[in-house]
């Protein structure tokens, strides 16, 4: 039986891992994710897994999001001035 530190570390690997990815391939893993989640052909710790990757997929994919709107209005600001 894993402990929570060892979730806890799980955790953190994945987050580590999503923040090196690109946007194209954070949403294009988040696809995969939904579409597995939407198959139904996967035990419950599986889906779980998957269901907190999915949801860390989707808060790196707001970031960047986030972040590219910051930047173009930077860029409109800079331009209008």
């Amino acid at each position: 039986m894993s402990s929570m530190s060892d979730k806890k570390k799980a955790s953190n690997d994945v987050a580590s891992d999503i923040a090196s990815l690109s946007y194209e391939e954070v949403r294009d893993q988040l696809v995969e994710v939904v579409a597995t989640l939407e198959q139904g052909q996967t035990t419950l710790e599986e889906s779980i897994a998957l269901w907190e990757r999915g949801e860390a997929l989707a808060t790196r994919c707001e970031e960047w999001l986030t972040n590219a709107r910051e930047r173009l209005d930077k860029a409109r600001a800079s331009s209008n001035d």
